[in-house]
């Protein structure tokens, strides 16, 4: 197979999204919308990946730096048109030999599989492969101009077509495929005479055609190959994301009885078999197996959910959590960092933090891992079928053995053996009558007050 390259474009400046967060590092399922074309590049069997950047955006650059390596970074140092960006890589690819695959980085919902004709194109003698789609309105859009025969002669920008372009359907998506050398060979015969003086990306097209070349299209959905410069088409595309899915999901065997309104991430693992109650949000790094429930209103990230676990309603697992088989996180429970043993059981108001809790342990309401001093986190363990009573604050770092019991209402600081019973709590007094007199008493004073303030409105 030819060995195969991408050039992921990502130097625009992304001015309409109004964000100071740069636009290809703003998230669909989760995950930035780089980090999504990088991953469909990859899965394409792209070998080499270059990432052209721009130099108002260093932490684009971090982001692909720390992936890829320096090696793949590319930068744009002044915007002066996608064909110019594209250049930017030259030097980066100069080693290589093979089909280079051209795309944008905004395009999140963006599949291997929707690439993988544009290769196939290749294969078959066409010399530029490029991506074509009949949006619902195409306005802004570069047409795509066929000839008779149905091979592209020509793409024209939208601000540069005649009425008669204007009326074709068939528009340019912006990926392409071509060979290293017949690109680079056709970018640096690419001019700015255009309505934004611009060197447009699309003038290869022309230049191949020009040079005796076959151009061929494929028609992709609308969907698949959406940008999102606006947080509106940021919102439509996280909406799509959210829905396939979610589709994927329900055919598996997962129980969604709201599926509307679940919420998933770009990495969501949910088994067959696993139950999950309306308006429960799924940040990423979560699995959950067989036979797990998870109620309504629970927010989990960066968790395991074992098999036949019950969480929430109103739970929260934060990164670290595991769940075990069985094991119970109940209304307002959060749990961080902590594995808990099968069977065991926090069923309401309490917080879990950097630990362990046995199997069969119940934590009753109330309980407090207090894991940080301040500067640093510490550990709180809790042994097999030991019973921590409601109330109970954990100074970490502590131990409660195996069987042991905290008595309702302790500050437990120092280790509890196996079996044992620890009870920290103040000496409880009595004083008999102290609330009837103490009623009288204010009732008094405020009687004093009301007649002191008759008095003083007296003529």
């Amino acid at each position: 197979m030819t060995a195969r390259a991408a050039v992921i474009l990502a130097a625009g400046q992304g001015t309409r999204m109004k964000s100071k967060t740069p636009k290809v590092l703003h998230k669909v399922g989760g995950r930035t919308l780089l980090d999504r074309m990088i991953d469909t590049v990859q899965a394409s069997g792209c070998q080499r990946i270059v990432v052209v950047v721009g130099t108002h955006s260093p932490a684009v650059r971090d982001l692909v730096a720390a992936r890829l390596g320096e090696a793949a970074v590319a930068v744009q140092e002044t915007p002066l048109g996608t064909a110019h960006a594209v250049l930017a890589a030259k030097d980066a690819l100069a080693d290589f030999a093979g089909d280079v695959l051209i795309t944008y980085a905004d395009a999140p919902l963006l599949a291997a599989e929707d690439l993988e004709p544009l290769f196939r194109l290749r294969a078959q003698g066409a010399d530029l492969a490029l991506m074509a789609f009949e949006p619902a309105d195409p306005l802004l859009y570069g047409r795509v101009i066929k000839g008779a025969d149905g091979h592209v002669i020509r793409i024209v920008e939208a601000r540069d077509a005649s009425p008669e372009e204007k009326s074709v359907r068939c528009c340019n998506a912006g990926m392409m495929v071509m060979d290293r050398a017949g690109l680079f060979g056709w970018l640096a015969r690419v001019g700015n005479d255009n309505a934004k003086s611009e060197y447009y990306l699309t003038d290869v097209v022309g230049l191949a055609v020009g040079d005796g070349g076959l151009v061929r299209s494929h028609t992709a959905p609308e969907a698949s190959v959406m940008g999102c410069d606006t947080p509106v088409q940021l919102a439509q595309a996280e909406a799509i994301f959210q829905q396939r899915r979610r589709a994927y999901f329900l055919a598996e065997g997962v129980a969604m009885l709201a599926p509307d309104t679940v919420h998933l991430s770009w990495d969501t693992q949910l088994a067959p078999g696993a139950t999950v109650e309306p308006f429960v949000v799924f940040a990423p790094g979560v699995k959950v197996e067989t036979g797990a429930v998870i109620r309504s209103f629970s927010h989990l990230e960066g968790a395991h959910v074992g098999e036949g676990a019950l969480i929430g309603p109103y739970a929260r697992l934060r990164p670290g959590a595991d769940i075990g088989e069985g094991a119970h996180i109940g209304n307002f429970v959060e749990v961080k960092k902590v594995a808990v043993g099968k069977g065991a059981k926090a069923n309401h108001l309490a917080y879990l933090g950097d630990g362990s809790v046995g199997a069969g342990a119940n934590i009753g309401a109330g309980t407090i891992f207090c894991n940080y001093d301040g500067f640093d986190k510490w550990d709180t363990h809790i042994g097999d079928g030991a019973f921590v009573g409601s109330n109970t604050a954990l100074v970490a770092p502590v131990r409660v053995g195996a069987g042991a019991y905290t008595g309702s209402g302790s500050v437990i600081t120092r280790d509890v053996a196996p079996d044992a019973l620890a009870v920290e709590r103040g000496v409880q007094t009595e004083k008999p009558g102290w609330a009837a007199r103490f009623r009288k008493r204010k009732l008094d004073a405020r009687a004093t007050q009301a007649a002191k303030a008759q008095k003083a409105g007296e003529p």
